[in-house]
């Protein structure tokens, strides 16, 4: 009896003895199969020195070749009639307003020169219907003077204008428009849910100007342009250097000053500067050189734009994220990296966000704790191993960097066709304004980039080229814009 009974007892334990050695199995598989997924995505993302150079490079000739024609480059290298940025000597009341997508900005910025700059700013934002976004031209732009009217009615006695003088103000207009001068613009499409076709062709800064007369405003439009410009703006009032201009946010773009003589489609008369500010639309860029992975294949074809801003795909807030979800998605059909089921949630595009993932990457905790509540939140995973965790941070981590690294390139590319990639006598420094929350608020995109664009520099150039961060160019860009373009800077305030 106690024969069998110990016979029992030892083929149970070998039993379990062979249940437990094949989960080992099973899971020394699945963290296979995962780490083959990683590694084969940090081949095919990898952007070594030689690479960032062709991008460099390529970046360059697409530069030239949009300057030359309009149609001959995926860049459109835009002439934005900006031809006078801000000095820092200009003084008065100036105002702007920021119109970008369902939602819109009031701002009034008081300048006092090099001595004091920005004494004082304000603004209000204002969200706008979903019915005027659809209507008549002249409802929407009734709507958006009515709310510059009441803003300038709440000017304090500390910041306001004489009577009757009329009041100058810098347009920023995020939608695709053709430019025609410094204060006009056709429209060409609208975008972000907008749909007044009646406005397609015609000149908003016109529409917007009848508009705030309508108000019985003694107001005028100034300067039309978009975010990069401003930015481009902005970080010249603080530093005469200031070169070059790059958001690095939902999406991507550059902006930055070039000879005219330089800028061969031009053809109008030689301007007094002798130079234009470029908006270079810079996420449309490609080349063969990117390195471009099935996941961002797969995401291009099954975006609105299939083709168009390969660029931006790779290194901007809207996709990175959804590149990431897509790359964990394969793991878990692949390796069951969160458990034998697939979680829904992970199915669903761009529910993980840039935000998240760099939340996610910037965990520093010993338990990767963040990380795991994020899967929980976002994803509804409810359990992760540590193991699990460190490889989701590994992944953000390959996405971020191959990103940082590209745009590192572009802003190379940028340097090398102004001719400021080689070291020179007067060691004249360039400052690059950068704006965006991926640059703000992702520190490790930040600081690869930078220190990219410095192995890629060498230490000779890279120490006269810097890199500002530069806040609200979409805002306070145009007004200082309107404010270098004022005929008479006649605008001071009065104490009365």
């Amino acid at each position: 009896m106690r024969k069998a009974a110990a016979l029992a007892a030892a083929v149970v334990v070998a039993a379990a003895a062979t249940i437990a050695v094949r989960q080992r199995l099973r899971e020394a598989k699945r963290w296979a199969r995962a780490a083959a997924v990683l590694w084969d995505l940090q081949e095919r993302c990898a952007a070594p020195a030689a690479r960032l150079q062709q991008v460099s490079a390529a970046m360059e000739v697409e530069m030239r070749t949009g300057l030359a024609s309009e149609d001959g480059s995926n860049l459109k290298m835009l002439v934005t009639y900006v031809d006078s940025l801000p000095s820092g000597d200009e003084k008065g009341l100036f105002y702007a307003l920021d119109l970008g997508g369902t939602n819109f900005r009031v701002l009034r910025v008081q300048l006092g020169g090099k001595e004091q700059r920005i004494i004082k700013q304000e603004s209000v934002g204002v969200s706008i219907p979903q019915h005027l976004m659809s209507k008549s031209s002249h409802e929407l732009f009734d709507f958006i003077a009515d709310a510059l009217a009441k803003f300038v009615a709440s000017e304090g006695e500390d910041c306001h204008v004489a009577e009757d003088t009329e009041r100058e103000l810098g347009f920023t207009f995020s939608f695709p428009v053709k430019q025609t001068s410094i204060s006009s613009g056709t429209l060409i499409k609208w975008t972000k849910s907008f749909s007044i076709d009646e406005m397609v062709g015609k000149d908003i800064v016109f529409e917007l100007n009848e508009a705030i007369k309508r108000q019985g405003l003694v107001m005028k439009v100034l300067t039309l342009v978009n975010d990069t410009v401003g930015t481009l703006a902005a970080g010249r009032y603080v530093d005469n250097d200031t070169m070059v201009a790059i958001i690095l946010g939902t999406g991507t773009n550059a902006a930055y000053i070039e000879h005219a003589h330089a800028i061969p489609k031009w053809h109008a008369p030689m301007l007094k500067s002798g130079d234009m500010v470029i908006n270079m639309e810079w996420g449309n860029f490609k080349s063969a050189h990117l390195p471009l992975t099935e996941y961002d294949q797969a995401l291009d074809a099954e975006s609105l734009n299939p083709g168009e801003q390969i660029y931006e795909k790779l290194t901007s807030g809207m996709y990175m994220g959804e590149i990431v979800r897509r790359i964990l998605l394969r793991m878990a059909q692949e390796a069951a990296l969160f458990g034998d089921n697939i979680p829904p949630k992970l199915e669903i595009p761009y529910i993980l966000k840039t935000f998240h993932m760099l939340i996610m990457h910037h965990d520093t905790s010993p338990d990767l704790k963040t990380v795991g509540l994020k899967l929980n939140e976002i994803l509804e995973i409810e359990s992760s191993s540590r193991k699990t965790r460190k490889l989701v941070v590994d992944v953000c981590e390959v996405v971020a960097r191959r990103g940082a690294r590209l745009a590192a390139a572009g802003i190379h590319g940028i340097l090398k066709n102004l001719g400021r990639v080689t070291d020179r006598p007067d060691k004249r420094r360039t400052v690059i304004a950068v704006d965006g929350g991926v640059y703000k608020y992702y520190t490790f995109f930040g600081q690869c980039m930078e220190s990219t664009l410095r192995e890629m520099l060498g230490v000779e150039v890279a120490s006269s080229v810097v890199i500002k961060p530069v806040d609200d160019g979409s805002g306070i860009g145009a007004a200082l814009l309107a404010a270098s373009y004022s005929c008479s800077q006649h605008l001071q305030p009065t104490n009365d």
